[in-house]
């Protein structure tokens, strides 16, 4: 993805200071950092696309991540790893949760909805 085509969106102006934006893929950081802090999330995204990654030594945060921004309304879609023998609905209510506070707190945007979706489960014993 060009810089060209990614989106910013204004949160605040201020009179006489300027304008604060915030890149979509800054959000989708925000958002990725956000589920992982949960206990029982094993990773972002599938667990092929994970281990395939980290063997080459690359980590993106933002892997399963979608937002959406229409009218300062924020639409999250996120797909997860859960951790073997964690609760997944109980887990998902967290994640959705924990995603919807701080991304509200960090960016003063609304949070519409959270969309989690399970891609596997880690079945490796810590």
């Amino acid at each position: 993805m060009d810089k060209e085509s990614k989106k910013n969106y204004g949160v605040t102006q201020q009179q006489g200071i300027g304008t604060v934006q915030i890149a979509d893929d800054v959000i989708a950081v925000i958002v990725g950092i956000a589920a992982t802090e949960v206990e029982g999330i094993a990773a972002l995204g599938d667990n092929i696309t994970n281990e395939l990654m980290s063997k080459v030594g690359i980590k993106n945060i933002n892997k399963g991540v979608k937002v959406a921004i229409n009218e300062g309304h924020v639409d999250v879609e996120v797909s997860l790893t859960v951790g073997y023998g964690y609760n997944i609905p109980a887990t998902c209510a967290k994640v959705q949760e924990k995603i919807k506070n701080t991304v509200e707190n960090m960016t003063g945007l609304k949070v519409k909805g959270v969309n989690v979706r399970i891609t596997g489960v880690d079945m490796q014993k810590d």
